[in-house]
């Protein structure tokens, strides 16, 4: 596979991430965004909602109403709220479809980044077949950027089989799961040939994905020597997400005071706007009753 120089780094994913939407989306210095996170952190979804809705309403460019949709899109995941997510990531999705003439690696990249990001947060709240469509609607869309890509299919490869991996996990099929975790694996080792070190930083996505199947699938010690193993990398250590599920796990296996403390942690790690942070804020707090 050709493959340009500029093939995707970490540090340019979360550039890509960033560059059509600005640091508003995540708070920055826009005194909007941080009084709509003040408000999601008070358990007040609704009013932050009222927040975005006037930003998009007021937004003197598409790039700006696409930003504060995709922050409306964010949003959805502190409910778990499938339908309110796809629906304003669509939104965002047809911004970028008008810059595929003037932009075209960026914008299919963006387009298949928003319809996954909606599939996370469909995943999270229980919503899977809708969660599978948009995850296989965002491996297609990213696979249309055309040559010389700065994304290599490998990377989408990857990311679909890690979205069945956990979404057959979800559904109790243990042997699906395993599949898909093998096909995980086989794309990052493929991964190692096209760019070495993306698929170093993929790595870590990975490495919590055997912990998550065993979770769901009903192997409780499995899954906490799984967990356990997961949370001690760099980078994973401060994942909200990965520390709820650590919890999780220690609440199934009978170990109450570790679960509770897991779930603190996570609480207290999850601060923005983005799906991680919005399951982990949801699900924690209703394990400690807040």
């Amino acid at each position: 596979m050709p493959v340009s120089p500029r093939c995707i780094s970490l540090a340019a994913t979360v550039a890509l991430l960033l560059a059509p939407i600005g640091l508003a989306a995540q708070g920055g210095g826009n005194p909007q965004m941080q009084e709509a996170m003040r408000l999601h952190e008070a358990g007040r979804h609704a009013e932050a909602r009222r927040i975005y809705q006037q930003m998009i309403d007021a937004a003197d460019s598409p790039r700006a109403r696409a930003a504060a949709q995709r922050s409306m899109a964010r949003s959805a995941g502190f409910d778990g709220d499938c339908a309110l997510a796809v629906r304003y990531e669509e939104m965002v999705i047809a911004y970028h479809k008008t810059r595929e003439a003037s932009v075209p690696q960026d914008a299919f990249y963006q387009q298949g980044e928003m319809a996954n990001e909606a599939a996370r947060i469909c995943a999270d709240a229980g919503a899977l077949d809708e969660a599978e469509r948009m995850y296989r609607r965002g491996s297609e869309l990213g696979n249309m950027q055309p040559e010389p890509r700065e994304n290599p299919r490998v990377l989408w490869d990857f990311r679909l089989n890690h979205a069945m991996a956990r979404l057959s996990a979800l559904r109790g099929d243990a042997a699906a799961a395993q599949r898909y975790l093998t096909g995980a694996r086989a794309s990052l080792d493929a991964m190692v040939a096209v760019d070495s070190s993306l698929a170093r930083q993929q790595e870590r996505f990975f490495q919590y994905l055997p912990g998550y199947i065993a979770l769901y699938t009903g192997q409780t010690a499995l899954a906490v020597r799984e967990m356990e193993r997961a949370t001690a990398i760099p980078g994973n250590d401060r994942d909200p997400q990965l520390r709820y599920l650590l919890g999780l796990a220690y609440e199934r296996a009978g170990e109450a005071d570790r679960a509770k403390a897991q779930y603190e942690r996570a609480l207290a790690m999850a601060s923005g706007n983005n799906p991680p942070n919005s399951f982990a804020r949801r699900e924690a707090a209703k394990k400690l009753g807040k």
